[in-house]
This record gives structure tokens, sequence and C-alpha cells, in this order.
């Protein structure tokens, strides 16, 4: 067993009597929305919970209450026994709460170091920052908390700028964040949803931890699997309210999903295998920076599952083919013809789509309304001689591809940002049919999203392909592979290392080939 993630000290770690903190008939509405319907919680130091639910269902809501970040309508938040009708998030701070958003709330222009220590000396200032950092203080706290989420606590680390970190070291550094404030409750909002299977269980090393120091943890998650990992207690919601809670290990996947949703859904595989087409696409001796000499084939309506570590060049691939960062040498075939993919302007003329994995930076435009979102790719054949768009062509298009991607909601004046982030996928993939794709490259195509969405997202997959598109799904959510896909590719270095047949491949083969840099064959 590898040794413990070395965590500062918390104060949290004194004998406790009572609940850390309890909301008490929470109430919250946005306009006529009646987001909150009397939530009733109790939380203890040194336990672990998840927090579970479709998106749109309060989850958000409810941990911004607890933040400060926003202000419950009606209720009351007890922390250590002193009453609140409402925090602010100096407040929340102060009393030990720190929250990792999905969004991460990270200053990109500042370095790591400055941004672990940040919210420390915040609170240590009471909501005051001095003109300049104390930068013997913060290297310190920087470094211990760095080390004990597993990234480097170097010279050279500490000083880099967080726009140039990938994602997923991002995601780790808000986490190590949230240890440097010596909290009391760690709430992370999708804490997972970047990581490699490596960096979990990092992570839920970090988490155990962080109870035996007798800090209380509070996920917003939908993957299961690491819940149960984890272990502690389940809160479901469902519309606003809390349907369960209890111990996770007394509930079944399955059960879990029903309370979410109010319906059953299955685990079963959506894919049930398809007729041998025609060659789609051929990728030939493919090099780009983290892809050395990559070859395969698709046909058309096959769904391929590429996946691998971070850095096995499964990102770089799919970039690759669609234009985002374009291949230095080898060549691509698309429906026999041979296509040059220099920019994304090239693959969409070509008929490939992308749906990139952070859709929020990468994706949507979210202060601009659905309708403006699903067109945005054909304005051109949607204008006139005179480049006046013809409105009323606009919203039937809008208005076909929500309903194809069966959209919540029949008010495409929307703006985007507004939306949960089943229906922001689901906005972003119907943006991409509105091409007519022949290919289309999903990347995570369900990050971040419910069990609810999944379903749906899984099921207008399997309907694309059925049209005879052909898709790649590059994912390292091994049972969405399994359960969506005809054949996976594993990458490592760069290089194909493993293939499987989707249908009779298990989670722990395709595992074990992501950590193996040996070709091997089992289709």
């Amino acid at each position: 067993m590898s040794a413990k993630p070395n965590i500062p000290d918390h104060p949290g770690s004194r004998e406790t009597s009572g609940h850390f903190l309890e909301l008490h008939n929470i109430q919250k509405w946005f306009g006529g929305v009646h987001a909150l319907r009397g939530i009733d919680l109790k939380l203890d130091l040194g336990q672990a919970y998840h927090l579970l639910g479709e998106n749109g269902c309060g989850k958000s809501t409810v941990i911004k209450i607890m933040s400060g970040a926003i202000a419950p309508s009606e209720g009351e938040i007890i922390v250590e026994g002193e009453r609140h009708s409402a925090m602010s998030p100096i407040q929340s701070l102060a009393a030990g709460i720190e929250t990792v958003y999905q969004d991460l709330s990270l200053l990109p222009n500042l370095t790591v170091a400055e941004n672990v220590a940040l919210s420390e000396q915040l609170v240590s200032g009471k909501g005051r920052l001095g003109r300049v950092f104390d930068r013997n203080r913060l290297k310190e706290t920087a470094a211990t908390a760095l080390k004990a989420v597993g990234l480097p606590s170097d010279r050279a680390f500490l000083n880099t700028t967080i726009s140039d970190l990938p994602l997923a070291a991002r995601q780790l550094v808000a986490i190590a964040r949230a240890i440097a404030t010596r909290a009391k409750l760690v709430i992370m909002d999708e804490p997972t949803t970047s990581l490699t299977r490596r960096e979990v269980d990092n992570l839920v090393s970090v988490v155990e931890r962080l109870r035996q120091e007798n800090v209380a943890v509070l996920f917003v998650t939908h993957k299961l699997d690491e819940c149960y990992r984890i272990g502690g207690h389940a809160i479901v919601f469902r519309d606003g309210q809390c349907v369960a809670q209890g111990p996770i290990e007394t509930y079944t996947k399955k059960q879990i999903a029903e309370l979410m949703t109010g319906r059953s859904i299955g685990s079963e595989r959506y894919r049930s295998g398809h007729a041998a087409q025609a060659e789609l696409l051929t990728v030939r001796d493919l090099s780009v920076s983290g892809v050395d000499r990559m070859n395969f084939t698709l046909r058309k309506g096959e769904i391929l599952g590429i996946t691998g570590l971070a850095d096995s060049g499964r990102n770089e691939l799919a970039m690759a083919i669609t234009g985002v960062a374009p291949a230095r040498s080898g060549s691509i075939t698309l429906d026999g013809r041979p296509v040059a993919i220099r920019r994304p302007a090239d693959a969409i003329r070509h008929g490939i789509g992308y749906v990139p994995e952070d859709r929020l930076a990468e994706g949507l435009f979210l202060d601009k309304s659905i309708l403006e979102n699903e067109i945005a790719l054909i304005l051109t054949q949607l204008s006139n001689g005179f480049g006046v768009i013809d409105k009323q062509a606009g919203r039937a298009t809008a208005e076909r591809l929500s309903k194809e991607m069966r959209l919540n909601t029949t008010d495409l004046d929307l703006p985007v940002g507004a939306l949960s982030g089943g229906n922001q996928q689901r906005v972003l993939i119907g943006r991409w049919l509105s091409i007519e794709p022949k290919l289309l490259v999903l990347h995570g195509p369900t990050v971040g999203v419910d069990v609810g969405s999944k379903d749906t997202i899984y099921r207008a997959i399997q309907a694309l392909a059925e049209k005879g598109i052909g898709l790649i799904v590059v994912s390292d959510d091994l049972p969405e592979l399994l359960q969506n896909v005809d054949r996976i590719l594993v990458m490592n270095s760069g290089r194909v290392v493993a293939q499987f047949d989707a249908e009779t491949a298990t989670e722990d083969q395709l595992y074990q080939a992501m950590l193996t840099t040996k070709l091997e064959t089992a289709l």
C-alpha cells in the first residue's frame, strides 16, 4: 500500500460534540422557480458525504448557500452551534468551509503558489489582503498542500502560472487550496471530472486522510463507483428536495439512479452491434506532439472508443483529426479521398465535427441563447447575399436540433449559461449536427453530466451511428466506453498498445492495458 499523503494538521482534529453544520428548512426561489424545497441536512466532522442528483435538482444551489455565495430565501444555517440566516463567503471560509467549484475558481494569471495560499491569507486577514502576499508563508503553505494531493512542490511548479497547466493539474491545485486553509468541511463539486484513474486513486487517499484528521468532505458527483470506494453517506436530491439519506453501501447503483431520476435506468450496453459498412476514415502514420505514427481505421456507422492516461496522446489525437492542433506528418483519408486538415474550418468543410472536453471554456457561448449556439456553424448557409440571416430558417433549425437532442426546454432564447450541465452538452452536440457530419469526434461526451442526461446522450450517440455517421469517443470513463462503443483502442506514450472488442472487454483489462507500453490485441 502506498504511503498516505502528508496533510497538515487541521483545527477540526479536536474532539467535537454535536453536528458541525446543520441546514434547517432551507428554501430558495429564483424568481418564480422554487429551487430548494425545505432542505434539512446534518454534517458531522470526520465523515464523507456524497450529494447526488440530476443537473438542476438543487445540488449547486445548496453548496453555494453553505459557502456563502448566495443566501437562502428562508431557513437557518447552524455552524458549530452558531446560527445564521445567511453567510458571506468570508464568514464561510472563517468557519472552516472551503469549496472547490466545478469551474475551479482559480485565478489564471496568478501562480500555483499564489492560488493555493490565497484563501488562507484572506481568512487570516478577515477578508482583506495586504498589498503583497506574505511570500515566506505562501511558499511554505503551498508546498505542503501540493504534496498532499500528489503534485510537485518545487520552485518551478510553485511559480507556474495557472493558465499554463492542463485541466487535471488545475483540478488538483484547487483541492490543494482547500487543504491549505485547514478547512473543517471541504466541499468538492465534481472533483474527479478531469482526473485519470491514477489521479483519482491519489484523491481517494487524500480524502481518507482528511477524514482521519476529523475533516468532513462533501462530494457533489455523478460517478457512483468513486462514491462506493470512498464510502460514507449518500444524500440524494430530486427536484429541489432531499429524497433519501443514508450509508451509501445500503443502496445499489440502480436504486440511486431511480431515486435521482424517478425512473428506472439500466446499466446494460446501449450498443447492440452494427452491420459492417464501407470504410469511412483511415489514419496513417499520423504524428503530432504526443502522438507517434498513429494508424487506425473507422467504418461508417461504427463507434470507436479511444482511451489512455492523460499523457497517452489521446487528447492530442482528437485535436489532430479535427484540426485544433494539426498533425506534423501522416495522412487522413475520408470517404476514400485524402483530406488536408490544418485548422478546424478544414475539418468542418469535410464534415468532421468535434465536441471538446471542456464545454464551458472551449465549446459554448455561455452568454448567448440556445438558438444562437445551435446555428453558430451554419450562419453562412442561413445568410443571403447581403449577409442578412434568415431568422425563421435559423429558428426552425434550432428547434429541430433541440428536439433531436431532447433538450429540456422549449425556450430557445434562454442563455446557454442558465442551463444545467446535461442540457448544455446536448446543445453543444446539437450544434455539430447542424453541419450534417460524416464523422463526429466526442471528447468526454458526458463529463459533468448526471445519470439521466447520460442516458439521453448515449441514446443520441447510438441513433447517430444508426444513420451511418462514424463516431470516435475519446474518454477515460471506462464504463461509458464499454456500454457505448464497438471497439476500444488503448493508447500509451503516443501509440496504440491494445485494442478490444467492447462487448467482451472488462474495466480491469482496459486499465491494465493503459499502464503498459507493449502492443496487445484482444479482438
